[in-house]
């Protein structure tokens, strides 16, 4: 694991593009060194390699496996279950994102939509902020979830590690989840669901069903249970499903991203009340990630991409943190500020606060 990391510092000194990953519950971490600093796009998601998409979708950046050196490590994963972290508060941010919210339960009320996601983002300024050492301490924090560190030249650093499955596919048969509502997790405490986050998870699982259901010849779901994410707790419904010959992964996606977990529903003018009232580029934040007709651990041809949350731009001593939440006719603004202080934990945690 130290030569893998040494040599993601020399690709990083030698300016050139590289993506290290590690999927859930799994000790392998994989990494894609690009040979050149050519930035590459997926164009029609039948490539082999690293897709790295943002939220508008305007920008489906590829490492391509064929021009990329592919390393694989192993890390020794150490138990710590301590639950004691800091919650940091930006008290300037809070009254703005609360203007936010309530401008949104107002669109709701008003029928606009049924349900929208807004954010905001920290920044931290971080006492030497090495990106190695901040992805090691990503795989010790959060085996559950999908850790990654992505560079480029021409776009900068993200790290992140999400907890959020956007699609794995495997021929025609796919999965993916609805995922929504959130607390925190409290020991010794039975967890209890309200009417607001019971609502917003059926949101998203009815949303994917529906949009689904035209392209596929089979489609299954779970009921709803609970997800422990770090130190947030989510609704989670798992969906299975075959597509129709006809269709493809292209078509899959152009259908999923952005799902009402990270957009709203509608899908297009909850879009575009976050593009106009946001205040900023989300840029990569509730984008997708991950594996692209490759399993690069098994050398399978299938995909495994993840939704981009829970993560940070890294940009010199700064770490730009991106969070946000499900805004419905219920939400109350001070509430939905607190959830976002609660996610933006994930990435706090493993930081070096100045």
């Amino acid at each position: 694991m130290i030569d893998f990391l040494n040599f993601a510092k020399q690709h990083f000194e030698k300016k050139l593009p590289f993506v290290l990953f590690s999927k859930p519950n799994q000790v392998k971490v994989v990494g894609l060194f690009q040979e050149s600093d050519e930035l590459y796009f997926a164009q029609n998601f039948e490539e082999s390699g690293f897709v790295f998409a943002s939220f508008d979708g305007n920008r489906q950046i590829l490492i391509p496996e064929n021009q990329s050196e592919i390393k694989i490590a192993d890390f020794v994963f150490e138990e710590n279950n301590s639950n004691n972290y800091p919650v940091l508060e930006n008290e300037k941010g809070k009254e703005a994102f609360e203007n936010l919210v309530q401008k949104g339960i107002d669109a709701i009320e008003n029928g606009t939509f049924q349900k929208v996601v807004l954010s905001r983002k920290e920044i931290v300024t971080v006492e030497n902020l090495d990106f190695a050492v901040i992805f090691e301490r990503l795989l010790q924090t959060y085996p559950t979830a999908f850790k990654y560190c992505w560079f480029h030249p021409e776009v900068g650093m993200w790290i992140g590690a999400t907890p959020e499955q956007l699609l794995k596919a495997d021929g025609l048969k796919i999965n993916t989840v609805a995922l929504a509502g959130t607390q925190r997790v409290e020991e010794n405490k039975e967890v209890i669901w309200g009417e607001k986050e019971i609502e917003e998870q059926k949101f998203v699982t009815d949303f994917i069903v529906d949009s689904l259901k035209d392209i596929t010849s089979e489609l299954s779901i779970s009921e709803p249970y609970t997800l422990k994410a770090g130190t947030i707790l989510h609704i989670k419904t798992d969906i299975e499903a075959v597509l129709k010959p006809e269709n493809n992964l292209e078509k899959v996606l152009s259908i999923l991203h952005p799902t009402p977990a990270v957009c709203g529903l509608p899908k297009v003018i909850s879009r575009g009340f976050i593009l106009e009232n946001e205040g900023y580029d989300r840029g990569f934040y509730s984008g997708f990630l991950g594996e692209l007709n490759r399993d690069f651990a098994t050398n399978e041809n299938k995909s495994d991409l993840f939704v981009n949350l829970r993560c940070m731009q890294v940009k010199e001593n700064e770490a730009h943190l991106y969070i946000g939440c499900g805004v419905t006719k219920d939400s109350i603004p001070e509430k939905e500020y607190i959830e976002t202080v609660n996610k933006a934990v994930t990435m706090m945690r493993i930081l070096d606060p100045i």
